[in-house]
């Protein structure tokens, strides 16, 4: 396993992080447990969660993967052999994240009490990298056509970025967190993330985890450059497509107990563009003799703004095959011959 600095942390994280969000809704506590055990087996010491798992989001489960992360820790005692990640919502009209029923938004109250809410859900005392799930900003995302620039409203009440650093120094100085990062967030947002905390010696972000995938290369456009030159490394998301580049759901294919089965709600893969191109790219895996799966891994794993990619599995062989895709050789040839489908199908799927 590689392991790789976390921005411009002391952290060395591995180049593989375990995503969570489906404990707790397709996959057990016992699920989790054994799925913990084995990838720190494998030499990976990040995992990724949020208070919003397990999804999708709903009252019912929210939390639940924290808590399934809270008992391992208890039960193993591997705390320390851990670098934890988490996230805060961002601004929504969900109104059951609160106690007091309030929608969601980036406020002090409300960063203070999920931080508290985490800590306890996860049975721990602190968090290593404590992530805006997304922004207080009205902006596009989630499979929103964000190639598309769509004029929105400021909030009355948004949240200013100064002072949301201004909370996460409060957090960092009582031991809650150790250091913060974005996510879902635009090349903008990033830098005036950074230049903010520069300007007023605020806790700096560490790391922006977005979608990145052979479907969705948009973070190169802005993203990359920031990334690289500001030590704000990506944490990859997605880059299986939710599970359409593994070639699963090919010819109107519907797997038992897969997502899309289950929750028919991953509409973004599916518009034509998107599906001849991730029919080309299961192609050229099939060609290359390697699993579909592996090879967009390893494309992401191999892109020098890339701090880690985040994998996620509902079962041992998915987890084991996913790993795996670090001893892919990612040739310039392979390279090559990625770039001149994306160049034929650029960014199907934002």
């Amino acid at each position: 396993m590689e392991f790789r600095k976390l921005g411009r942390t002391d952290l060395n994280v591995s180049s593989i992080c375990l995503g969570t969000m489906t404990w707790g809704e397709q996959n057990t506590e016992a699920e989790g447990h054994a799925q913990m055990d084995y990838s720190l087996e494998q030499g990976i010491n990040f995992f990724d969660t949020a208070e919003l798992y397990a999804v999708p989001p709903k009252p019912e489960t929210k939390g639940r993967t924290e808590e399934i992360i809270g008992t391992w820790f208890k039960k193993s005692g591997n705390r320390d052999k851990v670098v934890l990640a988490t996230k805060v919502v961002g601004r929504s009209a969900q109104d059951w994240h609160r106690e007091d029923g309030s929608t969601s938004q980036l406020s002090r109250a409300q960063i203070m009490e999920a931080v508290d809410a985490s800590l306890k859900r996860l049975q721990t005392d602190y968090i290593d990298l404590y992530q805006l799930h997304w922004p207080d900003r009205n902006v596009s995302g989630f499979g929103s056509v964000s190639t598309i620039w769509q004029d929105a409203d400021l909030a009355e009440d948004e949240n200013a970025i100064h002072e949301t650093l201004e909370v996460m120094q409060e957090l960092v100085k009582a031991g809650k967190i150790r250091h913060f990062g974005l996510s879902n967030e635009s090349p903008w947002g990033t830098m005036k993330f950074v230049q903010e905390s520069e300007a007023r010696g605020l806790p700096r972000v560490q790391s922006i985890q977005n979608a990145y995938s052979l479907v969705n290369r948009l973070f190169e456009v802005g993203g990359a450059e920031i990334a690289q030159r500001e030590n704000v490394g990506l944490l990859a998301y997605s880059s299986l497509a939710q599970g359409y580049l593994t070639g699963k759901y090919r010819n109107g294919a519907l797997p038992s107990g897969a997502r899309k089965t289950l929750f028919k709600r991953l509409g973004r893969y599916e518009n034509p563009f998107g599906q001849k191109a991730i029919d080309a790219y299961c192609d050229l895996a099939e060609e290359l003799g390697v699993d579909p799966a592996v090879m967009a891994l390893s494309f992401a794993h191999s892109r020098s703004f890339v701090t880690s990619v985040i994998i996620g599995a509902t079962n041992m062989e998915q987890l084991a095959t996913d790993i795996r895709a670090t001893d892919f050789e990612m040739t310039d040839e392979v390279v090559a011959r990625i770039n001149d489908i994306h160049l034929q199908y650029s960014n199907p799927c934002p």
